[in-house]
């Protein structure tokens, strides 16, 4: 996947290590414009990861932790539909408690629009 000018950069780049120990080098972590609610966060990954690391708890942690490092307040998250995953990317599905911090970077809720 790559990024376009509907993608928001939340995070340049930076560390991240898995369970086993070992770092990986994250590009970057995005997520686009405008949704409807339910917001993807894309961590792009300098290598290719091995298979099912999107599942790996301390990977993810480490990700949030970044966040939280930039100002989001709130709970964890994990990753979004298998189906989604890629070689050099992780998508991960956030709360609802995510979209203020999303919102304060440029991030507009398209179903606001419905709720008039």
């Amino acid at each position: 996947m790559t990024t376009d000018s509907s993608d928001i950069e939340l995070s340049g780049p930076f560390q991240a290590a898995d369970s086993t120990g070992r770092t990986h080098d994250v590009k970057a972590i995005r997520i686009f414009d405008e949704g409807y609610g339910i917001i993807d966060v894309y961590v792009d990954f300098a290598k290719p990861l091995d298979g099912g690391l999107y599942k790996d708890t301390v990977l993810v942690k480490h990700i949030i932790d970044r966040l939280r490092a930039l100002g989001y307040k709130g709970p964890d998250f994990g990753h979004s539909d298998p189906g989604l995953q890629e070689r050099k990317l992780i998508v991960l599905e956030a709360p609802e408690e995510f979209a203020p911090f999303a919102k304060a970077r440029g991030w507009k809720n398209l179903a606001e629009d419905f709720d008039e």
